[in-house]
């Protein structure tokens, strides 16, 4: 991927030197579609991809799940190993966190679950192989979660990236799945946010929700 002179590298050094920056940078709640989208399902074995300070891994463990959380900057993760130590050894138990830049090096050892990805933004050409790797890791009867902001977005006022190819729709990924799948939501799911001049606007999310057959 070519990168618009405008967008920083994103690597291990910019996400450790964000981390770094400020004692949180996340709100330290989990993602609200996770948690509409998960609180029904059996507790099995999860993979939060991009996990950053663990507050969705956390959750999933608060709610029975043994979850692998992957990010590529160990201080995202220390980060989560501390908070999810302080909620109790039965939560941290559950936890195991992983350091890997997920573009690059194989996922963990499968199958899984529940895959959840929540606003991972790359181009198509890195983003798609990442998708299908996690695909291929869902179990039978399983389920793949992904979260990303809508290219709609980009015609509000909140502050986006300004690279088009970054966003995409669930329709787009939901053509990725085989015969095996059944999608069970493909959507642009609105939500307000405040822009930068204190505007309360409205916003959507892509939301792909999808469960392995079998």
């Amino acid at each position: 991927m070519t990168t618009p002179p405008s967008m920083p590298v994103m690597d291990q050094a910019f996400w450790d030197q964000r981390y770094a920056a400020a004692d949180q940078i996340w709100s330290g709640n989990p993602n609200p579609h996770l948690v509409a989208d998960a609180s029904n399902l059996a507790p099995g074995r999860a993979l939060d991809v991009g996990a950053g300070e663990g507050a969705d891994a956390i959750w999933l463990a608060e709610q029975g799940w043994t979850v692998t959380a992957v990010d590529i900057s160990p201080v995202a993760l220390d980060r989560g190993r501390l908070e999810a130590e302080r909620r109790g050894d039965t939560i941290a138990n559950r936890i195991t966190w992983v350091q890997l830049d997920v573009l690059s090096a194989p996922l963990p050892e499968g199958p899984f679950d529940l895959i959840s990805l929540q606003f991972m933004h790359f181009g198509p050409e890195q983003r798609t192989p990442l998708f299908e790797r996690c695909i291929a890791a869902v179990a039978p009867g399983g389920t793949l979660l992904i979260v990303a902001h809508h290219p709609s977005d980009l015609k509000t006022s909140v502050r986006r990236p300004k690279v088009p190819e970054f966003f995409y729709t669930a329709e787009e990924i939901a053509g990725l799945l085989g015969d095996g799948w059944s999608v069970v939501d493909a959507a642009a799911r609105p939500r307000e946010a405040t822009d930068p001049e204190g505007v309360v606007v409205t916003i959507h999310d892509t939301v792909l929700l999808a469960r392995r057959k079998g």
